[in-house]
């Protein structure tokens, strides 16, 4: 990255502190009125006809009695009405809180109490029976309303959304991002990644992710590119997509791009004819993944590191060496250590768990004031991985702190299984670990001690009833024991390899 690059970063953060979300996205929503920005399905959308439908869902939000620091909860896959809702909630100031449509009655009912929303929005009837507010109602209602702005005052620092995320005690935790967290994350990598207007975004991830929503919605609305948005990503009908829509840019996760490997030499050199961007995150890209891809694409995919706490922390360059196997360097105005666990920093090539700093940072877990008081220290958040840093100052992750096991691109932590697992008949004691998968990178795996009446089909109906399906063990081994130290904690890695 050039030092211009890096200048022009830091005068437009001087220039965005004091704007919300919706200053920086006034140059698509405003200013290109009458271009056409989205796509969805059969249907597109002028930019302005993206800003008049969600004034018109902010002022029916506002007529139903939402005021500026309410929670909205959306149970809801990707659609236009997503969009609307989290555009008309930047508007008046209330919070978003969108949910992952996988989760299960256990999941959205801790999320649920927790957020204590105004409203919880979805399409068709939540896990648990909550009320809920139906998104096609929502819309032909806000329809006849008023299109004109609604004059909200909200400022960088003012929380635009809650995004969950598990924590190693199995306890979901309400991660608070402002506008500024958004706002610096999308000139980052619009600055970094050199995204323009002229640019066209395909955009498969789940909106209720900040892959996706801090990553590919806010750059496009940043940017004023052209957007094609899917409901899913279904890789029988990927080479359709690509090939219709043409894109410049995607963003993926893993799995994606395994899939992608399945398409024939000259369908994805067709693809890659065009894109001039594939980036990879949420979960480390295989090494062979990457050099089969480029091999077959004619790209190298551009890895990143990010979280749910933090946005985007670490890029490797648009420009310059893409290093197998590295996140790449930090982002503009990040710092980014590595830290031994007596707390002081360790030398080049040695491991340690990553600390970050900067603007991205959120800035607290809602209603936790312990946990986020743990989660810093010196002023720097506490990643949980660990990584190292080459001499050339690339960064490489090297597994998390604690136990957490990311599959498709998707978060899970073995305790919150466990202690599911632990509920049910038949288990006396049980331990999750992640094994490598060659399509999903890793999937969970459980090491059951029974008790005699122990019944696993009856087992893995519970955890289908209970559990998002990525969380859902993919085996379940029975074992006489589990290994522990003398001090009692399981020692996983003496665990037997599983049968599946």
């Amino acid at each position: 990255m050039s030092f211009v690059s890096i200048a022009v970063v830091f005068d437009r953060l001087l220039l965005l502190l004091t704007m919300n979300l919706l200053h920086t996205f006034a140059n698509s929503l405003e200013a290109k009125k009458t271009a056409v920005g989205l796509e969805f399905g059969t249907a597109t959308f002028t930019f302005g006809e993206i800003d008049a439908r969600s004034n018109q869902m902010a002022r029916l939000l506002k007529g139903r009695g939402f005021e500026s620091g309410d929670r909205l909860c959306v149970y809801l896959e990707n659609c236009v009405e997503f969009i609307d809702l989290f555009l008309a909630c930047s508007k008046l100031g209330v919070i978003f809180v969108p949910i992952n449509i996988l989760y299960r009655e256990r999941e959205v009912t801790h999320i649920y109490n927790d957020a204590n929303p105004k409203a919880l929005i979805s399409t068709a009837e939540v896990p648990g029976n909550f009320p809920s507010w139906k998104v096609k109602e929502l819309r032909m209602e806000a329809k006849g309303l008023s299109s004109e702005p609604v004059k909200i005052e909200t400022t960088g620092d003012s929380t635009a959304a809650i995004v969950y995320t598990s924590g190693t005690t199995g306890a979901s935790k309400g991660a608070m991002l402002t506008h500024n967290n958004f706002i610096v994350n999308g000139i980052n990598l619009i600055t970094c990644w050199q995204i323009k207007e002229d640019d066209r975004l395909l955009l498969a991830l789940p909106l209720f992710h900040v892959h996706a929503l801090a990553n590919g919605l806010h750059v496009w609305l940043m940017s004023g590119c052209r957007m094609r948005l899917l409901e899913r990503f279904e890789h029988q009908k990927a080479a359709d997509e690509f090939q219709s829509f043409q894109p410049t840019l995607f963003f993926g996760v893993p799995t994606m791009y395994i899939r992608l490997l399945d398409q024939p030499s000259d369908v994805a050199r067709k693809i890659g004819s065009t894109l001039r961007l594939f980036v990879c995150g949420s979960a480390p890209l295989p090494a062979h993944v990457l050099a089969s891809f480029r091999e077959k694409y004619d790209h190298t995919i551009l890895e990143r590191y990010g979280m749910t706490e933090t946005l985007m922390n670490i890029s490797n360059p648009y420009h310059g060496e893409r290093k197998a196997g590295t996140v790449g360097l930090p982002l503009p105005g990040i710092s980014v250590k590595i830290v031994a666990e007596n707390g002081l920093p360790v030398g080049v090539g040695e491991i340690g768990e990553v600390y970050v700093k900067g603007p991205n940072v959120f800035f607290g877990y809602w209603k936790r004031e312990e946990a986020t008081e743990n989660a810093f220290k010196n002023g720097y958040f506490k990643t949980g991985d660990l990584g190292f840093a080459d001499a050339d100052g690339y960064y490489t992750l090297c597994g998390r702190k604690s136990d957490l096991i990311i599959s498709g691109g998707f978060n899970i932590y073995p305790r919150e299984i466990e202690e599911f697992l632990l509920e049910q008949a038949g288990v006396a004691e049980v331990a999750v670990v992640g094994v490598a998968h060659d399509v999903r990178g890793e999937v969970p795996v459980a090491y059951v001690v029974p008790t005699k009446d122990l019944n696993i089909t009856l087992l893995e109906e519970k955890c289908r009833e209970h559990l998002a399906s990525f969380k859902i063990p993919k085996a379940f081994m029975v074992v006489d024991k589990l290994p522990r130290t003398a001090l009692g904690k399981v020692q996983k890695h003496l665990l037997p390899a599983p049968k599946f």
